[in-house]
C-alpha cells in the first residue's frame, strides 16, 4: 500500500515512499547504488533519472517519507545536518543579509553561521527566543532574512512558541526555520504551526541507531523548494544511497521509539529532581519547567533529552560523566542506546567564551530505550562517586 496524508503517523512512517517493487513484489524497495542511468535516446530519461547527484530512487523514497511525516510539500536529504543548514542558508540569504538565532543554539550551527557564512557577509544576532519583543527588535535592526530557532533547545531545553515566533518573522518579511531534531516529527510538526522550514540532523532520532550521518530540510512552499532543490543538485552535499536506506529504515520505527524515549526521559528527570547533588533539572516534562505548558500544547510528549546542572560544579559533572556504564560518554544523541555528553568541552566547545557558552556544571543526557530502572541505577552509582 501507499500512505496518504490522512493516515496516522506510524502508517505514514512505514508506507510513505515505500511502495513494493513491482517486478518481484519485494515489500522493501531495492537499494539503488548506481551512479548513472541509461537513457532511451539523448535526453530521454527513464523516470527522470540521469546521474546520482541529481537523483536516486532510494534518496527520493526517503525524501517522500520525510515530507509526509512533517506535513511538507517537499523534503531534501543531505550528507549531514550542517550540510542541510548550509544549503538552506545559501538558498535564502545573500551577502548583507542577517540571521537572528537563539542564544543557546547548537554550537555547530552557530559556528557555521558565524565563522563560515560570516566571512561570506551573512550577519547574525543571538537572542533569547522566549522574549518575543527582543526577537522583534533584533529582526527589525537588520536586513533579517531568517529567524532560526531550536525548540526544545540544545542543551538548555528552552521551549519557544513556534506560532508566535512565526508571526514575528513574517511581519518582518523573514522566514522561520525550526530545528526539530530534539522533538522529531513524531512529537512536533512546526510547519503546521507556521514555520517555513524544518531542519533535522537525521543522524539523531530519525536514524535512531547511531549508525548513519545525515541531514534534512522540509518545506511547504513550492518556490522555496525549487531553490533548495537547485542548491542540493548544484552543490552536491547529498546523502548516499546506503545512508538514505538506513535513515528510511530507522524512520519507520520512529513513533514507537519516541514513546519509549519520552517515558525514560520523564523517569530520569523525575529521579534527578529528588537528588541533593542536583542544582537544576532541565526537562520540559517537569511541571516547574518554565516552558512546560507551552511544550504540552505544541508537542505530543516531552522527549528523551534531559539536561542536569550540579551543585558541585564542573568537578561533579565530570565525575558523573566519566563513571557511568549504561550511559555512554559520547557526542550525538537520539540513538536507541543512552548517551551522556559534557557540552562545554564536547558538542558546544566551539561557543566557549561567547554568550552561547554552556554552563560548566551541566550534563546532557540522551535517554535511550533501555529499561528505565537500569538507567536510574547507573546514574545512582555514578552519583555515589561525587566527592
Amino acid at each position: 500500500m501507499t500512505a496518504n496524508n490522512n493516515a496516522g503517523f506510524n502508517t505514514r512512517a512505514v508506507h510513505a515512499g515505500q511502495a513494493f517493487e513491482p517486478r518481484t513484489g519485494a515489500v522493501v524497495p531495492p537499494l539503488h547504488f548506481s551512479t548513472t542511468y541509461a537513457q532511451d535516446g539523448i535526453g530521454n530519461l527513464r523516470s527522470g533519472y540521469e546521474y546520482g547527484r541529481g537523483g536516486n530512487p532510494t534518496r527520493d523514497a526517503l525524501q517522500e517519507q520525510l515530507a509526509a511525516l512533517e506535513g511538507g510539500s517537499a523534503a531534501f536529504s543531505f550528507g549531514s545536518g550542517l550540510a542541510a543548514e548550509d544549503s538552506l542558508i545559501r538558498a535564502i540569504a545573500r551577502p548583507g543579509d542577517h540571521i537572528v538565532l537563539g542564544n543557546d543554539a547548537y554550537g555547530g550551527t552557530y559556528r557555521l553561521i558565524n565563522r563560515v557564512l560570516g566571512d561570506w557577509g551573512i550577519g547574525n544576532t543571538p537572542v533569547d527566543m522566549s522574549d518575543l519583543d527582543a526577537v522583534a527588535t533584533a529582526v527589525a535592526a537588520n536586513k533579517t532574512r531568517i529567524v532560526w530557532v531550536e525548540t526544545p533547545s540544545n542543551p538548555m531545553m528552552k521551549i519557544t512558541d513556534i506560532e508566535a515566533l512565526a508571526a514575528v518573522a513574517h511581519d518582518a518579511g523573514a522566514l522561520l526555520v525550526v530545528d526539530n531534531t530534539f522533538a522529531s516529527p513524531y512529537l512536533q510538526t512546526p510547519l503546521a504551526l507556521g514555520a517555513d522550514v524544518v531542519v533535522h540532523s537525521t543522524t539523531k532520532y530519525i536514524g535512531g541507531h547511531s549508525d548513519v550521518v545525515g541531514g534534512a530540510l522540509v518545506v511547504k512552499d513550492a518556490g522555496l523548494a525549487e531553490k533548495i532543490g537547485f542548491i542540493q543538485f548544484a552543490v552536491g552535499a547529498v546523502s548516499g544511497p546506503m545512508d538514505a536506506f538506513l535513515t528510511t529504515r530507522g524512520l519507520k520505527t520512529l513513533g514507537v521509539r519516541m514513546d519509549r524515549h519520552s517515558e525514560n526521559g520523564q523517569a530520569v528527570a523525575e529521579w534527578l529532581l529528588q537528588r541533593p547533588e542536583v542544582e537544576a533539572v532541565l526537562y520540559p516534562g517537569l511541571p516547574d519547567h518554565p516552558g512546560h505548558d507551552l511544550a504540552a500544547k505544541q508537542m505530543k510528549s516531552f522527549g528523551g533529552m534531559v539536561s542536569v546542572q550540579f551543585k558541585g560544579g564542573e568537578a561533579a559533572a565530570r565525575t558523573v560523566a566519566e563513571n557511568t556504564t549504561v550511559f555512554t560518554l559520547a557526542e550525538s544523541l537520539g540513538g536507541i542506546e543512552s548517551l551522556m555528553n559534557y557540552p562545554s568541552e564536547m558538542t558546544h566547545a566551539s561557543v566557549k567564551g561567547t554568550e552561547l557558552a554552556v554552563p560548566v556544571n551541566l550534563l546532557r543526557l540522551s535517554c535511550g530505550i533501555e529499561d528505565a530502572e537500569d538507567l536510574i541505577a547507573d546514574l545512582e552509582q555514578a552519583f555515589a562517586k561525587i566527592g
